[in-house]
């Protein structure tokens, strides 16, 4: 899977008054962007192009990452005119013509050294419809961060209320054709990726559900502190 599609564009509210001045994706997470760790890791799952979703202070992102050669990747940018969900970030991408299949990725997230990897490669081995990936760390914690039912393998339900599930929802998909014929079928706004996934899984698509290891990402201002100084844990 050589395509990526990386969502850039959330005003990341729960961040402010940092994200009044900067990008959520432009932040560091170990003292390096989120968002350049995220294309390292990309690329060294083998992705080669990769759209870019910007809206809310796009033009730092741009000026950060420009046409991705410093991470050996083509970089391609798609506006998201407004801020309709994550199912609107992929009609924007499309619509900058990409093309499926591809990865769909928060801009934000911190995965685990490999785990992309790990993903795509179980997802090229199974030959599904589409995917999701689903992790222990962090937990559910709904309405922010829901559980995703999987069974031997599959997603049965990607908003899932039960309460004894470990496993919540990662930022990290696969859409192919096949998923991404239900783009335009989505209500809204806004629209949701979870939805989209949820109306394939209905119609009998197979829908991989793959583990993943723990993720990190900011989500509050003091987050910014513990997240890359953490000897300060210790005291």
């Amino acid at each position: 899977m050589n395509q990526a599609v990386v969502m850039a564009a959330g005003e990341g509210v729960r961040l402010r008054p940092l994200t009044d001045r900067y990008a959520k994706p432009v932040l560091p997470l170990d003292g390096r962007p989120v968002i350049a760790t995220l294309l390292r890791e990309l690329r060294a799952a083998g992705v080669e192009r990769v759209w870019i979703v910007v809206h809310h202070l796009g033009e730092q992102i741009k000026a950060l990452l420009g046409d991705g050669s410093g991470f050996d990747l083509e970089l391609r940018y798609a506006e998201q005119a407004e801020l309709d969900g994550s199912g609107g970030a992929v009609r924007a991408a499309l619509s900058a013509g990409s093309t499926p299949p591809f990865l769909i990725s928060g801009a934000d997230t911190l995965f685990s050294s490999g785990d992309i990897t790990r993903f795509v490669e179980e997802v090229e081995r199974r030959g599904v419809a589409g995917a999701i990936a689903v992790r222990r760390d962090p937990p559910p914690d709904p309405p922010h961060r829901w559980a995703t039912k999987v069974d031997e393998g599959r997603v049965m339900r990607v908003l899932d209320d039960d309460p004894a599930n470990p496993l919540s929802g990662a930022p990290l998909w696969v859409l192919t054709k096949a998923t991404a014929s239900y783009v335009d079928g989505l209500g809204g706004p806004p629209y949701e990726l979870a939805e989209l996934f949820q109306r394939a899984v209905d119609d009998g698509l197979d829908i991989a559900g793959v583990e993943i290891g723990p993720t990190r990402d900011l989500t509050y201002p003091l987050d910014l502190v513990d997240e890359n100084f953490t000897y300060l844990g210790s005291l």
